[in-house]
């Protein structure tokens, strides 16, 4: 690594953590300002606050890390422009290839920073940031407790017209079992209550009809019983974030289970898995951009680099979201919903980078 190659990489990683020091602060000043009322009013103690806002720096870094590493090159290059140095470099008989080895070197090391975390340190930030939230500043619950439809098992079928988290009580429960596509059995209850000391569901206006040959069905009723049904808790209550507290190994998996289920919310499971894979693909992306912008010396200086920066951003921001949600709400594929955007600023950067070797 020769001396350009280090002095661009010092400047690179000083205003990256420049950066990270700038806007985590703001953030979570901004955060506390207007969450703290819900926090007092609920009793939020001092440690649980502070494990808080350790996760919400996980969270808040993993979120903007694109948007940083964007933000930094255009900043120090534009500086490097205004001071003509990167007049110089090239001057001296150094390529525009060779000049972008460093920020190849710099960005690629940000992008293995951002997999690793993504596979496995964001997960259990994203726990406690949506544990705290729901707990001590949402009046909403976590769940999608209405009208749950599962598939359990290749047998089984569940529905609840409703459960509480916080209760553990469902109404309106069946329970189908199937073999070969053909129905065995059902349960029914008016009520689904789960005790946890001794991992039993309480079925309250039980009744079991069993399908027999040529309609001679057998019912059986009950006021109340307590029995083991074939599955947990979480399948009467999906968290809605549950795929965000997740490793990539127990996404995957996760991901397959529920498949298996016919999991109404599989396309935003898989959202969360494709993005792990993509955001360090975008780091690469954006950095061109800032490169192939800021690195030419203009009239207007760093103020039109970085307003350039922003606008950039902010549309790369929409496209991500819009996406997000059309593969969320709609039958468009979460892979191709996760890959459009840098699809589309890859060939911005492309582009960009051509008109700048000129």
């Amino acid at each position: 690594m020769k001396l350009i190659d280090r002095y661009i990489l010092k400047k690179f990683f000083g205003t990256f953590l420049l950066l990270m020091l700038l806007f985590i602060p703001i953030g979570i000043t901004v955060d506390m300002a207007e969450k703290i009322d819900n926090m007092l009013r609920n009793n939020a103690k001092l440690d649980a606050v502070l494990s808080y806002y350790l996760d919400f720096t996980v969270h808040f870094a993993n979120l903007l890390f694109p948007l940083f590493v964007f933000l930094s090159v255009i900043w120090f290059t534009s500086k490097m422009a205004n001071n003509t140095e990167i007049i110089a470099i090239l001057s001296s008989g150094v390529s525009y290839n060779r000049f972008l080895k460093p920020y190849f070197i710099g960005i690629g090391i940000l992008a293995a920073v951002s997999l690793l975390m993504g596979m496995y340190l964001v997960p259990d930030a994203s726990r406690g940031y949506n544990d705290f939230v729901y707990k001590y500043v949402s009046s909403t619950s976590p769940t999608n407790g209405q009208n749950i439809y599962r598939q359990i098992n290749p047998n089984e079928i569940i529905y609840v017209n409703s459960f509480n988290p916080d209760t553990k009580i469902g109404t309106y429960f069946t329970l189908e079992h199937f073999k070969e596509n053909r129905l065995l059995f059902r349960i029914e209850a008016t009520n689904i209550q789960y005790n946890p000391s001794d991992s039993l569901f309480r079925l309250s206006g039980y009744t079991k009809r069993i399908i027999g040959e040529k309609g001679k069905d057998r019912i059986e009723d009950k006021r109340r019983l307590d029995t083991i049904l074939p599955f947990d808790i979480g399948d009467l209550a999906p968290v809605s974030y549950v795929a965000e507290t997740l490793s990539y190994h127990e996404l995957t998996t996760f991901i397959d289970k529920e498949e298996s289920r016919g999991s109404s919310f599989i396309d935003r499971y898989k959202v969360v898995k494709y993005k792990k894979w993509s955001v360090p693909v975008t780091l690469f992306i954006l950095g061109i951009i800032g490169v192939a912008v800021s690195s030419v010396k203009r009239r207007g200086g760093m103020g039109v680099n970085l307003t350039f920066g922003m606008a950039v951003a902010m549309i790369y921001v929409f496209f991500d979201k819009i996406f997000g949600v059309l593969a969320d709400q709609s039958n468009f594929d979460p892979l191709l919903a996760v890959w459009t955007p840098n699809i589309f600023f890859g060939f911005i950067a492309l582009y960009l980078i051509r008109y700048a070797r000129r």
